[in-house]
């Protein structure tokens, strides 16, 4: 999945909830620790808007920051400067269609010391196939 995915704001808002929609396609942030237990293992996860993949199962890890957090990306994902919020961050949006999907940080585990800090409702796990 290499094609881009442009649409009108108007078709966002129709395909994604509300919750999805604020925070992918206007750079929000949902709640901390909004999704317990948060699928991992075997399988990939996946860009709500465009289904491209984005991290690994296996890159998931348990960083106690209140969003799901992956030591590396597993597909095409962007990273920008973000000056928002008075600081500099590295913002982190999906390569396909443009959504916001976290922040990524340089207090994650071995080998890569990356921590992409991902909002939950951007994500949709696929477990592999058995």
């Amino acid at each position: 999945m290499t094609d881009r995915v442009i649409k009108s704001d108007a078709e966002w808002q129709a395909e994604l909830d509300p919750e999805a929609y604020r925070v992918t396609r206007l750079a929000g942030t949902e709640r901390p620790f909004s999704h317990p237990g948060f699928p991992k293992g075997p399988g990939h996860y996946e860009c709500v808007c465009c289904d491209a993949r984005l991290f690994d199962g296996d890159a998931k890890f348990e960083s106690f920051c209140g969003w799901p957090s992956f030591s590396r990306p597993g597909g095409a994902i962007d990273e920008l400067q973000d000056s928002s919020h008075g600081m500099t961050r590295t913002e982190v949006r999906c390569h396909r269609c443009d959504a916001h999907l976290g922040h990524v940080f340089p207090d994650g585990p071995p080998p890569t010391g990356l921590r992409y800090c991902i909002n939950g409702v951007a994500l949709r796990f696929v477990p592999d196939a058995a």
